[in-house]
C-alpha cells in the first residue's frame, strides 16, 4: 500500500530540524497524551473490573445468591424439607438454612455492633470463602457454643483465640426488675479473613442449635441461603426456584435485588471513567492534527517540488497519512505495554509507594477490600487500543488531505 520513499519521506518529516522543533515538540506531547491515554484507560478498566468481581464474589460468597425468608417473619419451621426439595433442582448447588440476628458485641478494648449466622458445621464446610480462609483455629472446634469472627473484629475487640465473645441480643428476658437484654459469653474457637472489611470486621459464626437458642427461635430457621449454578443469571433461575417453594409461606430474593444500588453504582462509575479517559486519547489526537497541520504549513515548499517532479496527490496523501499515524501507533504500542505491565503489578506497586510515602492509598475501611485488585480483561484491551488507533488515524486525514489539495504554483510564487 506504501511506497519505499513514501516511508521514507514520511520518517523523515517525523525528524524535525533545529527550525522545526516547535513541531516536534507538539509531536512529542501528542504522543505522550497517547501513550498517557490508553495506559490510564487500560489500568482503570482493569482495576474497576477486578474490584467489581472481588466484591461481588466476597458478596455472593457469604451471602448466597438467593435467600428464602419467612413471609410471616416467625421463621422457618419446615426449614429442611424445602432445603432437601430445592437441593434437588439441578440449578441449585446447595441450599443452607440459617438463623441470623443483630447483636452487640464487646471484648476486653471495645464494643460494636455485629451480625450473627447461625450454620451447621457441615454448611460452614460448604461455604468455601470461609472453610478455605480460616487463619487461626479450626472448624472442627465449631461446636457447642464456639464461634468464628473476623480477623479485623478480633483486632478491634482486642480477643484472641480462645478468649470470650461478649454478644448482647436485643431480644429481652423477663426479670424481677423488668425486660433485661439477653447477654451470653462464647469462646472464640476461630479466626477467617476473607479480604472483605465489611465482613471480617462485624460477621460472627455461631453453631445452628447454639443461634437458636440464643435468639429463642425455637425449632425455626430464619432463612434459608440458595447458592445456584449460575449466579449472573438469577432472574431466568428465579421461576424454577419460585415454583419449588410456592405455597409454602416463604418469599424469595436475589443478590441482585439486594445489592442493585452498589453493583449498579459500580458499572455506572465504570461506563464513566471509560468516558472520561477516552477525552485524554481525544485530546492527544487534536495535538496530532495542529502538529501535522503546522508540519504541512512548513512544508508546503517540499510538497510543491514533489508534485511539480511528479508526485501525485494520493502519494502526498499517503505521505503525510503515515506521518501522522505513526505517531499515534507510537504512543498506542507505548501505552498498551505501560498499561498491562502496571495493571498486573499494581498490588506490588501500591504496597512500594506505601512504604515510600509511609500513607494509606487504599483503605479497607472505605474501599471495601483489602487488597487492590486488578482483572485484565483482552477485550476491553483491544477495545482501548482499537479506539486510541481510529482516532490516530482520523486526525491525520484533515492534514493530509489539505497537503495534497496544495497548489505547487501558489506555493513556490514566491520563493
Amino acid at each position: 500500500m506504501f511506497r519505499t520513499v513514501e516511508r521514507l519521506l514520511a520518517f523523515r518529516y517525523l525528524r524535525a530540524r533545529r527550525k522545526e522543533g516547535f513541531i516536534s515538540v507538539i509531536a512529542g506531547f501528542s504522543l505522550l497524551g497517547i501513550a498517557l491515554g490508553v495506559g490510564t484507560l487500560i489500568v482503570v478498566l482493569a482495576v474497576m473490573k477486578g474490584f467489581r468481581d472481588q466484591l461481588v464474589d466476597r458478596i455472593l460468597g457469604l451471602n448466597g445468591h438467593m435467600t428464602v425468608f419467612s413471609a410471616s417473619g416467625r421463621g422457618i419451621q419446615d426449614y429442611g424439607g424445602i432445603a432437601a426439595d430445592l437441593e434437588k433442582a439441578q440449578v441449585v448447588v446447595r441450599a443452607l438454612p440459617m438463623v441470623e440476628g443483630q447483636v452487640l458485641a464487646s471484648g476486653p478494648d471495645d464494643a460494636r455492633g455485629a451480625l450473627v449466622r447461625g450454620f451447621t458445621r457441615e454448611s460452614l464446610e460448604r461455604k468455601t470463602l470461609i472453610a478455605n480462609n480460616i487463619r487461626a483455629g479450626s472448624l472442627e472446634d465449631f461446636q457447642g457454643k464456639g464461634v468464628l469472627i473476623g480477623t479485623r473484629m478480633a483486632q478491634r475487640l482486642g480477643l484472641r483465640l480462645g478468649d470470650e465473645l461478649n454478644l448482647i441480643s436485643p431480644r429481652t428476658v423477663a426479670t424481677p426488675f423488668g425486660g433485661m437484654p439477653r447477654q451470653v459469653s462464647f469462646p472464640v474457637v476461630g479466626l477467617f479473613e476473607v479480604g472483605m472489611f465489611e465482613f471480617d470486621s462485624s460477621l460472627v459464626f455461631m453453631p445452628f442449635d447454639t443461634a437458636q437458642a440464643f435468639f429463642q427461635t425455637g425449632d425455626a430457621a430464619t432463612a434459608i441461603e440458595v447458592d445456584v449454578t449460575d449466579p449472573q443469571n438469577v432472574k431466568a433461575i428465579r421461576g424454577e426456584i419460585g415454583s419449588i417453594i410456592a405455597d409454602r409461606g416463604v418469599v424469595l430474593t436475589d443478590w441482585q435485588q439486594t445489592n442493585s444500588t452498589l453493583v449498579g453504582a459500580l458499572d455506572v462509575e465504570r461506563n464513566v471513567m471509560f468516558l472520561i479517559l477516552t477525552l485524554i486519547i481525544l485530546i492527544a489526537a487534536f495535538n496530532i492534527i495542529s502538529g501535522m497541520v503546522m508540519l504541512v504549513k512548513d512544508k508546503s515548499r517540499d510538497i510543491a517540488i514533489l508534485r511539480t517532479m511528479g508526485a501525485t496527490r494520493g502519494m502526498i496523501l499517503r505521505i503525510f497519512m503515515m506521518t501522522g499515524a505513526s505517531i499515534g501507533i507510537v504512543g498506542t504500542f507505548i501505552g498498551f505495554v505501560l498499561g498491562l505491565a502496571f495493571a498486573t503489578n499494581i498490588e506490588s506497586i501500591r504496597q512500594a509507594l506505601q512504604a515510600l510515602t509511609g500513607t494509606q492509598l487504599f483503605s479497607a475501611e472505605i474501599y471495601f477490600l483489602s487488597k487492590l485488585p486488578a482483572d485484565v480483561v483482552w477485550s476491553d484491551v483491544v477495545s482501548v487500543v482499537g479506539l486510541s488507533l481510529v482516532l490516530s488515524f482520523l486526525a491525520t486525514l484533515y492534514p493530509a488531505w489539505r497537503a495534497a489539495r496544495l497548489d505547487p504554483v501558489e506555493a513556490l510564487r514566491y520563493e
